[in-house]
């Protein structure tokens, strides 16, 4: 009972649309007929509103932190339950017919959340791909199977599993992206 009961709040968490949310309410737009259509925080940002866009990359982070510190603190055994369900909350949300956004930023809050060096990992690795290319797709793409590499690497091998699905959820969340920059056609995003 626990279980689904975890499962389900963490979805729902997940599955609050703070993009499309903040637009409505301070723009008086709706985000998924603006840039990408997305309703993550890359999308918001390039809407031109940066306050609104990195309002929406903290909620964005913040929904999926605090249901995971919770079960990390009380449901340990839930723990890649809940991180799994607020990141499919976020990618498909049950109130926009399970259209959501790409989940970075929710993957971002979810590995803080784990563990706080997997979160500085992820982070440093995506700003130092961003500051050469400019693409943010490819820099959470590379930012996201570094968290595997980093597992192996010191032997923290607990969440592997997890983690490895959660670079290929990414990878197929991206899949546009990722053809966008085969053929060199992805638009470059200004984070300031």
């Amino acid at each position: 009972m626990d279980v689904l009961i975890i499962g389900t709040i963490s979805y729902l968490m997940g599955s609050i649309p703070f993009g499309l949310i903040l637009t409505k309410l301070f723009m008086k737009k709706d985000i998924r007929k603006i840039g990408s259509g997305n309703i993550g925080a890359t999308n918001v940002l390039r809407s031109g509103n940066k306050i609104i866009g990195y309002t929406t990359l903290i909620f964005d982070i913040l929904k999926a932190v605090i249901p995971v510190m919770f079960v990390k603190i009380y449901y340990t055994d839930s723990l890649y339950l809940a991180s799994l369900s607020v990141f499919l909350g976020h990618v498909f949300p049950i109130w926009l017919k399970f259209k959501g956004g790409k989940g970075v930023a929710t993957y971002v809050g979810i590995l803080f959340a784990i563990n706080i060096y997997f979160g500085i990992i992820f982070s440093l690795c995506w700003f130092v791909i961003f500051g050469i290319t400019k693409f943010s797709s490819l820099s959470s793409l590379i930012a996201s199977i570094s968290i595997p590499i980093y597992s192996i690497i010191t032997s923290q091998l607990d969440g592997i599993f997890f983690f490895i699905i959660m670079f290929v959820l990414i990878f197929f969340t991206h899949r546009e992206n990722i053809k966008r920059l085969k053929n060199k056609e992805e638009t470059k995003t200004k984070i300031y």
